[in-house]
C-alpha cells in the first residue's frame, strides 16, 4: 500500500509518543486568509475578509440542526435530479476565451502557495529541522527526515512547535502562516489520507506507526469508500481442497494402524539368540572390513604426504644451496664490480687525456687562426682562408677557387680524423683527396643522380656543378654538427665551417688536468706492432707456434724484462726484418 494508507491501529501508547517517532509532515487545505470564519457543517458562500477580531466573533455562524441540513441534502438531491440542459457553444474564441482563461488563473493563484516549516522544541531558539520549500500547491507532502543528530533530551520531549511560512505565487516576500505548539501524546490516530475532509492549514503528522492529526477527536470518521472486493477460490476449488484434506487424514490414520501391527507381531513373535548374535557377528565383520580399508587408505595417504614432504625438504636444502652460492657469487662480484667500475673511471679519465692531447696535436697540426682585419668569424686553416659557406658572387671574386677546394680538403680531412678519436661516426661519410676531396649523402631519398658531392669548385661554372658543391659543403658542415652535438656543444649557425672546428677542439683541449705523455715508441712501435700482427698470422696460417712478442710493444718487452725474462728470443732480429722490410716496399712503391 501507499504511504498515504498506513496501519488501522496504532502500535505506539499515547504517553510513548516522542519527537524521534517523528518522520514526516503533511499539510492540507492551504488557505492566507484567517481559519474558521464559518462552522464545518455550513455550506454557505465564502465570508469575506475580517479584518478585526470584533468582526470575526459577530461574523462566526451558528451550527444549523440536523433537520437543516437533511433539508439542504434534499434540495440538492432535487436539484441533481434535473435533466442537464444542453450547453451553448460559443463561437467567440477571441476576448472571451483569453478572459476566462486569466480569470481562472487568478483564482488558482488565489488557493496555492509556496509552502516551508521549521520544527522547534521547548527551550531552543534555534529549530532543529528546517524543510524543503513545496511549491504552487495547496496540500503539501514534505519529504521525510531523520532526526537522529537532535540530543537526546530534545529527541525524547513531546511537546514541539511548528512555524509555517508560506508566500502566493509570483511573490517573493514570505508570510509567517501559522505558529502552533503541538502535544504529541494529544494525536488522534487517522490511520490514512484519503477521503477525509480537512479544515484550512490542518498540519498532519506521520509517525512511525502511522498517520495523526488533531482534527479528528475520535476513530467514527473512516473513509467513504470500503475495500475493494476480492474473489476467492471458486466452489469446485473448495471441493478438491476438502478431498484432499480428507484424503491426508485418512492416510495418516491408515500409517498408524499399520505401525501398531507391526509393532504387534514383533511382540509376539520370539526371540532367537543365535540368530541375534550371528546378525551382530556379520555386522561386526562389515564394520572392521570397512575400518581396515579406511585403515590401508590413511596409511597410503600418510605415506605420500611423507614422501611429499621429503622431496619438498631436498628441494628447499637445494634452493639454499643455489641461494647460498648465488649469495658468494653476489658478494665476490661485488667485489670485482668496485673494482671494474674503478677501471672504468680510470680509463674514462684516460680516454678523455688521451682525447684531449689528440685534439691539441690535431690543433697545432692543422692550425685554424682567425685572419686579422676581416669581418667576425673569419678563420684560416693552415694559412688558407675558407669563408663560411655563403658562396655567392662576391666570395667568388675575393677568393682564389684552388685555394678554397684545398682548404675544404683539409677541413674534410680533420672532420674525418675527429670521427674516430671522438667515438661518433658521421651520417655522411667524407672522403678526403686534398683539393678533390667529396662526401656521400646515403639517407636523401629525393636525389636524381650521383650520391657523391664535390667539396672543389667545378671547372666551368656550370650550374648543376655549382649547386653539387654548394650542397656538399652543406653536408661537411651537418657533419661538423653531428660531432659539436656528440659532447654536448650547440652550434648556433652550422654555415661557419671553421668557427664551430675551433670551437669544438678549444672544448676538446680544455680540462685542468695535464696533458698525458705520448707513449713510448711512436711510429716506430706502431709499424713493429703491425708488423708483429702479420708475422703472428704466417705463423698460425703455417701450423708453427707463436713466437713470443710479436704483439708486444717495447714497453711490454722492457716489462718482461724486470719481471725476470732475461732474453726475448728473435726480438732484435725480427724488429731489423720488419724495419727492412718496410724500407723496401716504400722505395719500390
Amino acid at each position: 500500500m501507499s504511504t498515504l494508507s498506513e496501519h488501522r491501529r496504532p502500535r505506539l501508547l499515547p504517553h510513548n509518543r516522542k519527537l524521534r517517532h517523528l518522520t514526516s509532515l503533511s499539510l492540507r487545505n492551504l488557505t492566507f486568509t484567517h481559519a474558521h470564519t464559518s462552522t464545518t457543517d455550513d455550506d454557505a458562500l465564502p465570508t469575506p475578509r475580517l479584518d478585526t477580531l470584533a468582526e470575526v466573533a459577530h461574523a462566526v455562524q451558528h451550527s444549523r440542526s440536523s433537520e437543516n441540513l437533511r433539508a439542504s441534502a434534499d434540495k440538492a438531491s432535487k436539484k441533481a435530479k434535473r435533466p442537464a440542459r444542453p450547453r451553448r457553444t460559443s463561437l467567440n474564441l477571441g476576448y472571451g476565451s483569453s478572459q476566462r482563461q486569466k480569470t481562472l488563473e487568478e483564482a488558482v493563484n488565489a488557493i496555492v502557495g509556496d509552502v516551508f516549516f521549521t520544527l522547534h522544541v521547548p527551550g531552543d531558539d534555534e529549530p532543529v529541522y528546517i524543510s524543503e520549500t513545496r511549491t504552487r500547491s495547496a496540500n503539501f507532502n514534505f519529504n521525510g527526515f531523520d532526526l537522529s543528530h537532535v540530543s537526546k533530551t530534545s529527541s525524547r520531549t513531546p511537546i514541539i512547535s511548528i512555524h509555517l511560512y508560506a508566500r502566493r505565487p509570483k511573490s517573493q516576500e514570505w508570510l509567517f502562516l501559522l505558529a502552533q505548539q503541538v502535544d504529541l501524546r494529544q494525536l488522534n490516530f487517522i490511520g490514512t489520507l484519503l477521503d477525509r475532509r480537512f479544515p484550512p492549514n490542518a498540519l498532519v503528522f506521520h509517525l512511525q506507526d502511522g498517520i495523526y492529526s488533531l482534527d479528528f477527536p475520535n476513530r467514527i470518521s473512516e473513509p467513504v469508500n470500503k475495500a475493494p472486493k476480492v474473489n476467492t477460490a471458486s466452489y469446485n476449488v473448495l471441493m478438491k481442497l476438502s478431498n484432499l484434506e480428507a484424503s491426508i487424514e485418512d492416510a495418516i490414520r491408515t500409517q498408524r494402524k499399520i505401525t501398531g501391527q507391526i509393532h504387534d507381531i514383533l511382540e509376539a513373535t520370539p526371540k532367537d539368540e543365535s540368530g541375534v548374535s550371528d546378525e551382530g557377528v556379520k555386522l561386526a565383520s562389515k564394520y572392521i572390513s570397512t575400518q581396515t580399508r579406511t585403515n590401508v587408505s590413511a596409511r597410503k595417504r600418510r605415506d605420500d604426504l611423507k614422501h611429499s614432504l621429503r622431496r619438498r625438504r631436498d628441494a628447499m636444502q637445494e634452493g639454499r644451496r643455489i641461494q647460498q652460492d648465488a649469495e658468494a657469487d653476489m658478494s665476490s662480484s661485488r667485489s670485482k664490480l668496485e673494482l671494474n667500475l674503478d677501471l672504468v673511471r680510470e680509463t674514462e679519465v684516460k680516454i678523455h687525456g688521451q682525447r684531449r692531447r689528440i685534439c691539441a696535436d690535431l690543433a697545432s697540426i692543422l692550425p685554424i687562426q682567425p685572419i686579422p682585419d676581416t669581418p667576425p668569424l673569419s678563420f684560416s686553416i693552415c694559412g688558407i682562408s675558407v669563408p663560411n659557406s655563403v658562396y655567392n658572387a662576391a666570395t667568388a671574386r675575393s677568393i682564389n677557387e684552388d685555394a678554397l677546394s684545398a682548404g675544404l680538403g683539409l677541413v674534410t680531412m680533420l672532420t674525418r680524423h675527429l670521427q674516430f678519436y671522438l667515438g661518433h661516426p658521421l651520417p655522411y661519410p667524407l672522403f678526403p683527396y686534398g683539393s678533390r676531396s667529396h662526401t656521400v649523402d646515403n639517407i636523401s631519398t629525393s636525389i636524381p643522380s650521383s650520391r657523391e658531392f664535390p667539396l672543389y669548385l667545378p671547372r666551368g661554372g656550370s650550374a648543376t656543378g655549382q649547386w653539387r658543391f654548394e650542397y656538399g659543403w652543406f653536408l661537411l658542415n651537418k657533419d661538423i654538427e653531428a660531432l659539436c652535438e656528440s659532447q654536448g656543444l650547440r652550434v648556433v649557425d652550422i654555415r661557419h665551417s671553421l668557427p664551430n672546428l675551433k670551437y669544438l677542439l678549444y672544448v676538446m683541449c680544455g680540462g685542468g688536468e695535464e696533458v698525458p705523455e705520448r707513449k713510448r715508441g711512436g711510429v716506430r712501435g706502431l709499424w713493429a706492432a703491425r708488423m708483429g700482427s702479420h708475422l703472428g698470422t704466417d705463423d698460425q696460417e703455417s701450423g708453427r707456434p707463436q713466437r713470443r712478442g710479436s704483439f708486444e710493444s717495447v714497453d711490454e718487452q722492457s716489462k718482461l724484462r724486470e719481471n725476470g725474462h732475461k732474453s726475448l728470443p728473435f726480438e732484435g732480429e725480427r724488429f731489423t726484418l720488419r724495419t727492412k722490410g718496410l724500407r723496401e716496399n716504400m722505395s719500390s712503391s
